[in-house]
């Protein structure tokens, strides 16, 4: 069985670095005091709270406040080393600082104000004053909190040239080797199944979903964060799936703002997605693509599915979106098979290269299909084995994602 192809070049990008800490709010306090005990765990300006204890003279990294929206800083004014910390850390970082002391007279507020601090609270800390000294600051640190997270944020699309080609056993042991390697790096990844009508997903990785994404469509304007996370299921392999509903729905009446707003929020969350879409093409579907960082084009080396992938890549040209990125991806490859349709005529009628192939294993796929694993755990070694941790490492580049 023949290996994947990689014609296009795939650098791993050295310069991202990846975000494997929740964004927070940082307190800094000489120890946990009784009244205290109640910020263990808790959460302020919609941030979960974390405590350091260090004492008050003792030097705070300013790389420890890179995942901090807010941070509080207990300080000593009777300690000159104190008073120096807090006043070179304001200096040094653009986190904004909250100051802490016991019972600070105005003439002390109004040092460490001059000296950086956003507010200064009484301690020992309470949830009620922190979330007032933070107040004027919860607009400023959600935008700062959701832009870090759109950074992070990709879309991979999948489309297929025609049905019945396996795109979608392709796309769910991809994603299942994305998801571990994120995972291995702190990061998530997150498969949407937006066939509508013949998705199986789920099925395909031997889950059964409670939720799908019908729960998601008729929670309307009450989606969030934390409804979006709780409807997905999670596979042995950290993946997140988000099921296509139990039942066939029409993919025109789907609402397509809600749908997009769906996929986004996911993103949002989970860092990559990847996103099945259906055969036929449908509004939202197209706008899904014109969004995405990568879109993979799933064909066969056969005359009938590449005529179709050719007519895939015309459509977006039509519609302005041919700027998308996209990456061919020839599917159960067989050199057998490509003496009749070579390579080198799927690219001339395609007009751009095959990124990749990955080698025809039917019993090996079909076999990690039933029982719902990646397949590197049925068999260790194999071409198709190989091909999926090279389409990793080139989907992982194209997003600048380090492996």
């Amino acid at each position: 069985m023949a290996k994947v192809s990689v014609i296009n070049p795939n650098e791993t990008a050295t310069s991202w670095k990846p975000s494997v800490k929740e964004r927070s709010i940082e307190l800094f306090l000489d120890g946990i005091e009784s009244g205290s005990v109640e910020l263990a765990g808790a959460s302020a300006a919609g941030f979960p709270i974390n405590i350091s204890v260090k004492p008050s003279n003792e030097w705070i990294d300013p790389i420890s406040l890179e995942h901090a929206v807010a941070a509080v800083i207990q300080v000593d004014p009777g300690n000159p080393v104190s008073m120096k910390r807090f006043q070179q850390l304001a200096s040094e970082v653009q986190t904004p600082l909250v100051a802490a002391a016991y019972d600070p007279p105005l003439a002390l507020v109004r040092t460490l104000v001059r000296a950086g601090a956003h507010d200064v609270i009484p301690l020992p800390v309470s949830i009620d004053e922190l979330e007032t000294a933070l107040a004027p600051l919860k607009a400023e640190l959600t935008k700062a909190a959701h832009t870090a997270a759109a950074t992070n944020a990709k879309l991979v699309t999948v489309v297929k040239s025609v049905g019945g080609i396996g795109a979608t056993s392709l796309i769910s042991q991809l994603a299942i080797r994305f998801a571990q390697q994120e995972i291995a790096r702190g990061r998530q990844a997150c498969l949407v199944d937006l066939d509508l009508q013949f998705g199986d997903v789920a099925f395909q990785l031997g889950l059964n979903p409670k939720f799908s994404l019908l729960d998601l469509i008729e929670a309307g304007s009450r989606l969030d964060g934390e409804l979006l996370r709780g409807t997905t299921t999670e596979h042995p392999s950290g993946l997140r799936v988000i099921a296509s509903p139990p039942d066939m729905m029409p993919i025109e009446g789907m609402p397509a703002d809600h749908l997009l707003h769906i996929v986004e929020l996911a993103a949002r969350e989970f860092g990559t997605v990847f996103v099945d879409l259906p055969t036929n093409w449908t509004n939202w579907s197209l706008s899904l693509v014109a969004q995405s960082n990568l879109m993979l084009l799933v064909t066969e080396l056969t005359v009938a599915s590449v005529n179709r992938a050719k007519r895939q890549l015309r459509l977006l040209e039509s519609q302005g979106i041919g700027d998308v990125e996209v990456r061919v991806v020839v599917n159960r490859f067989d050199k057998a098979m490509a003496r009749t349709v070579r390579l080198a005529d799927v690219q001339e009628a395609l007009g751009r290269e095959v990124s990749y192939t990955v080698a025809n294993d039917f019993q090996l796929m079909r076999s990690a299909i039933d029982r719902g694993v990646p397949v590197s755990e049925l068999k260790r070694k194999s071409a198709l084995g190989s091909d999926l941790d090279k389409l990793d490492v080139g989907i992982a580049a194209a997003l600048g994602r380090e492996r």
